[in-house]
């Protein structure tokens, strides 16, 4: 399969495990890949850095828009802390308009995108879209697993709470709220391992690229 321009859409909840799914599917394909929720991370990062506000738009927005790809690695970004940090400046609509066009250059050379709004909002004419989740449980103790490998001091019912709340403002922000695409094939790896998660997506992935062929 030449994948050179095939772009694959990968959307789901938190602690899904849509990154690691995103990153595996990508290396099968030899498409490049954007975990778009560290875009949001960084910005959350560079903002407070300068001691900007977690709830002022605009600043936020400018942050956005100076974002140094080069950084998207720093492994703080995986902390807990961004995490709940990049949710609270991805509700703000200029931001997420600021980090759109980036997206979609990635997308454009063909490319697997992770995130919440890829199918619905930054590449809605995506080759495949997948939608993840997984019981809310399941989900966070594989986050508080996570985040333990990290050194944090959590527990599971502190991550559970955690996510939730992430859940509930991902779901009902006023713009681009997570929500399957109309077409996306939904994912459950409630009781998937990432090798069964990975198979199944490109079992997917395979059957919607031959039908286009």
């Amino acid at each position: 399969m030449n994948g050179s321009a095939l772009i694959i859409a990968i959307d789901g909840t938190f602690a899904s495990g849509k990154g690691t799914l995103a990153r595996r599917v990508a290396g099968r394909y030899g498409l490049a890949h954007l975990d778009t929720g560290k875009l949001y991370r960084a910005v959350a990062r560079d903002l407070l850095a300068e001691g900007g506000s977690l709830e002022d738009a605009e600043r936020a927005a400018q942050v956005a828009r100076r974002i140094d790809a080069d950084t998207l690695d720093d492994p703080y970004l995986k902390s807990g802390g961004m995490g709940s940090a990049a949710s609270k400046v991805s509700v703000h609509p200029p931001v997420r308009a600021a980090l759109l066009d980036y997206q979609r250059k990635v997308a454009a050379r063909g490319a697997v995108l992770d995130g919440r709004d890829i199918g619905t909002v930054v590449c809605p004419d995506a080759d495949v879209k997948l939608f993840v989740d997984a019981a809310a449980e399941v989900r966070a103790r594989r986050r508080f697993e996570e985040l333990k490998g990290y050194g944090e001091d959590v527990t599971v019912e502190g991550v559970l709470a955690a996510l939730r709340e992430r859940d509930d403002r991902d779901m009902s922000r006023a713009t681009a709220p997570l929500k399957p695409a109309a077409d996306a094939h939904l994912l459950d790896t409630s009781k998937l391992s990432i090798d069964a998660a990975v198979s199944a997506a490109c079992d997917v992935i395979d059957a919607v690229v031959n039908a286009t062929a």
